[in-house]
């Protein structure tokens, strides 16, 4: 939250330096917050679900020799399907947001 801070002085008007930066940085912060993705929520279930759809899509390919799962787009192996899932929902949001390759 974004705090009020009253100046005084001949500079009160003039000097919004500090005001500039503070609600930079706020809204910097908001829109941080925003990106992040939550992998609370991905449980096991929900995870074999996500990785048996990519599966189907030919986003993971399964190494049986390796026994793992490779994540084609980006050539990350997995031995865990949660790891799998959570690494594919960042990838996905990064992607999404633009941010993959920064």
């Amino acid at each position: 939250m974004l705090e009020l801070i009253l100046m005084t002085g001949s500079d009160a008007i003039n000097n919004t330096a500090d005001d500039h930066r503070r609600l930079k940085t706020g809204l910097l912060a908001q829109d941080q917050a925003t990106t992040y993705v939550s992998t609370a929520d991905v449980d096991e279930t929900t995870a074999r679900c996500l990785v048996g759809a990519l599966l189907e899509d030919d986003v993971v390919i399964p190494d049986s020799e390796q026994r793992v799962l490779v994540h084609e787009p980006r050539g990350e192996a997995f031995d865990s399907i949660w790891q799998l899932a959570v690494f594919h929902r960042g990838w996905t949001a990064a992607r999404d947001s633009g941010e993959e390759d920064k």
